[in-house]
């Protein structure tokens, strides 16, 4: 890397140093508590529907004490109508008027940065002091969907080139390219340069980059960018540990952060009753399934999946990744929750719902909410 991709001293405008990044733990949680969305569309329903669920979630997790509210960027999948997290973001915030809303993530090598730096400007001026961006390096879909959307099929530069558009993003939201930088006089609208301009007021507040991963790559980068680590242990929970060791033991303090701050993604779901639960849960993993196999489709209903015949693979599939989802009553999910904390020493827990039924969706979170006492307004 750079001395330009490394500026970990530079890498944040906001002089907070972390105010817009760490949560409060709320009632007996031992750490913050979070949401991640990714506008799950069940079968026998559309778009429409996961998307007036998406602004029922983000409406109770504000009113529940819940620390923040993501969407996650994905394409080519039936069951995830999450393609566009900016648009979805700007819905969400017209819903809201404290939560924290962000990407978990945007994907950086699909856009071009001054893109993104002018998606989330315009979502800042829209909710100020309440956006976190998200980003990832992977390309939230399969090789030949992301070869569609960066119009090139050298998929490997997108992500070798990572720490670059980090950069430049970064840049573009400080609006701080160097004397002779080819894209000095461009400016990112919304942003600083307004307030530069005659007679201008801009805004205090600009996006707090988060840096998201699966592996060690974001882990490095983060810590030594000294920029806030958000984990995906609930697609690859072999690596969170390693990974948050990682990122610990490269962490140099910066203009955004004076200490590590780690969140992980768990998925979760509680319900009244155990067997729900664990029905649900058997729906979300078809899906799965099906989604590893080359046949993503709508998530199933907990009937279908209670009726289909699985092969010994994928029931081995199955068992292995239902190990990582906390479900059950909620004194289990509260427990799960508990231990995986202290295990990884996590701090702040993003949870997502995986499950055919809206309603138990949203009836998760307010169990989960009510185990800990959180919050009601």
């Amino acid at each position: 890397m750079t001395a330009d991709e490394t500026r970990g001293d530079e890498t944040q405008g906001d002089e907070t140093r972390g105010d817009e990044i760490r949560g409060t733990a709320q009632g007996t949680a031992p750490v913050p508590l979070s949401v991640l969305d990714l506008v799950t569309v069940g079968a026998g329903r559309t778009a429409t529907d996961a998307l007036h669920t998406s602004v029922a979630l983000s409406r109770l997790a504000e009113s529940r004490g819940y620390h923040r509210f993501w969407v996650a960027e994905h394409h080519s999948m039936p069951g995830v109508a999450s393609s566009s997290p900016a648009v979805i973001l700007a819905h969400l915030a017209a819903h809201t008027t404290r939560i924290r809303l962000g990407s978990g993530g945007v994907m950086l090598p699909n856009h071009a940065p001054l893109v993104i730096a002018e998606q989330f400007g315009t979502l800042e001026a829209m909710a100020p002091g309440r956006v976190d961006l998200g980003l990832g390096r992977a390309p939230g879909t399969d090789g030949a969907t992301a070869a569609a959307l960066r119009r090139t099929d050298r998929l490997h530069e997108g992500a070798d080139d990572f720490p670059e558009q980090l950069a430049e993003l970064t840049r573009f939201l400080d609006d701080d390219f160097p004397d002779g930088h080819p894209y000095r006089r461009i400016h990112a609208v919304p942003g600083p340069v307004q307030g530069t301009s005659p007679g201008g007021v801009q805004s205090p507040h600009r996006p707090p980059v988060w840096l998201l991963g699966s592996s060690g790559f974001s882990a490095r980068l983060a810590g030594t960018l000294g920029l806030p680590f958000a984990f995906a242990h609930h697609f690859s929970a072999q690596n969170t540990i390693p990974a948050l060791d990682l990122y610990r033991e490269y962490f140099r303090p910066s203009a955004a952060l004076d200490e590590p701050y780690a969140l992980i993604g768990v998925s979760a779901l509680a319900a009244d009753d155990e067997k729900e639960a664990r029905r649900q849960v058997m729906a979300a993993a078809l899906n799965m399934v099906r989604l590893r196999t080359g046949r993503p489709g709508l998530v199933p209903t907990p009937e279908e999946a209670e009726a289909y015949e699985f092969s010994p693979m994928e029931r081995e599939f199955i068992t292995s990744w239902n190990a990582n989802v906390v479900h059950g009553t909620v004194d289990e999910v509260r427990s799960g929750l508990d231990d995986l904390q202290k295990r990884t020493g996590a701090d702040e827990l993003m949870l997502t719902s995986h499950a055919h039924s809206p309603d138990l969706r949203l009836r998760s979170y307010e169990l989960i909410a009510d185990a800990y006492g959180l919050p009601s307004a």
